[in-house]
């Protein structure tokens, strides 16, 4: 039996996508259900870098927006959420990563974001602790970090009287209509789906990919790390093809805290450290800096991205569910990209026009390119 209409929307997953989208609807003036397991979300797994990537044109304008909407916030997000704008260097290790920070400071660029290519001795002298021989790298001034967990929970929270929220596991959807663990049904005008990996189990012809990926967090030290550090390799050749692979990544949390990332193995479902991958990891991680081998690391864990066969979100409404909405499939990029996919979906369920900044590229986030009887022709 349906218990009636629980709310406007029902969102599937509290993770910072979902917080974002049920915030988004909750503005505009809607009761928004959000329903939460409890299972090991992307969120809580990932480092939280606010990064403006440029695979292709969709990616590049997703990011600009949503990173200029999370810039947008800042000034309201309490201290916890540990919102910085740090910016990104992109590390260069030979002369084949200099060349590709060029092409990426010139689409970048015409792009409009503020970045600069920095010598190998101006890279130094920025970032110390960073060994001497690098090319240079890649300054993009705009990108960010932030706590994701506390960002998630603090746009859940601040909208109470609009934005509930319940523990519970969701066995079936159809459409607008879902059924808990406990037999109960219940519907709304829109269900979405916005909870990572985990959506395949409700949707199983979603095309996710899950890719595991280990992190480690250090004890707190003065070392100053002042940017988000990634090898100019993380896009050039480490996370190419489908073996598992390991790129030097890195923050320093306001907390003092060394965030070391990161890996990528596919279709590895196994939750556990894999012990000879935190093991390339770290040691990539030392071949950027070499001080980090007497640091102490306090925790290490895995988590899972979604990733679509583009390497773009699925955002919209399921072609063939009417009433079943998708905000899936963003892998590494779900903080990023979280205000701007809540942006993009709140405009279709609610039938108006896309932000300006995505209506180009509206094409490459919808399901329809993977989903629905056209597509199986």
């Amino acid at each position: 039996m349906i218990q009636g209409n629980a709310a406007d929307v029902i969102i599937i997953g509290g993770g910072i996508v979902g917080a974002a989208c049920a915030d988004e609807l909750a503005s505009h003036g809607l009761q928004v259900l959000v329903l939460d397991c409890q299972r090991p979300a992307a969120t809580a797994a990932g480092m939280g870098h606010l990064v403006v990537l440029d695979h292709s044109p969709a990616e590049l304008a997703l990011g600009d927006y949503s990173v200029r909407l999370w810039r947008e916030l800042a000034p309201q997000m309490p201290e916890h959420c540990a919102m910085r704008n740090n910016g990104t260097l992109w590390l260069a290790c030979n002369e084949e990563e200099m060349a590709e920070a060029e092409r990426k400071h010139a689409a970048l660029s015409d792009f409009g974001l503020d970045c600069e290519l920095m010598s190998s001795a101006a890279l130094a002298e920025t970032e110390p602790a960073l060994r001497r021989d690098l090319f240079g790298a890649l300054k993009v001034t705009g990108d960010g970090i932030l706590y994701a967990p506390n960002a998630a929970r603090w746009l859940l929270e601040r909208q109470p009287g609009r934005v509930r929220q319940q523990q519970a596991q969701v066995v079936e959807v159809a459409g607008n209509r879902l059924r808990l663990a406990d037999g109960q049904w219940l519907q709304a005008t829109a269900v979405v789906l916005a909870n990572g990996i985990y959506a395949r189990e409700l949707c199983p012809q979603l095309p996710l990919q899950a890719k595991k990926g280990h992190l480690l967090i250090t004890d707190r030290y003065p070392m100053q790390i002042t940017h988000t550090l990634v090898e100019l390799g993380y896009v050039t050749s480490a996370h190419k093809g489908n073996g598992p692979s390991v790129a030097f990544n890195l923050q320093q949390r306001p907390t003092g805290q060394l965030f070391i990332g990161s890996s990528r193995q596919f279709d590895n479902h196994d939750p556990a450290i894999d012990a000879a991958m935190l093991g390339r990891m770290l040691r990539r991680a030392m071949d950027f800096i070499p001080e980090l081998g007497q640091l102490n690391g306090i925790r290490s864990w895995t988590g899972f991205r979604a990733a679509s066969p583009d390497g773009q979100p699925l955002i919209g409404e399921h072609p063939d569910q009417p009433g079943l909405w998708l905000a899936v499939g963003h892998e590494g990029l779900g903080v990023t990209t979280a205000p701007g996919t809540a942006k993009l979906l709140a405009a279709q369920l609610l039938r108006h026009a896309p932000p300006p900044a995505l209506h180009a590229h509206l094409d490459a986030y919808l399901p329809q390119r993977f989903l629905g009887a056209h597509t199986h022709a």
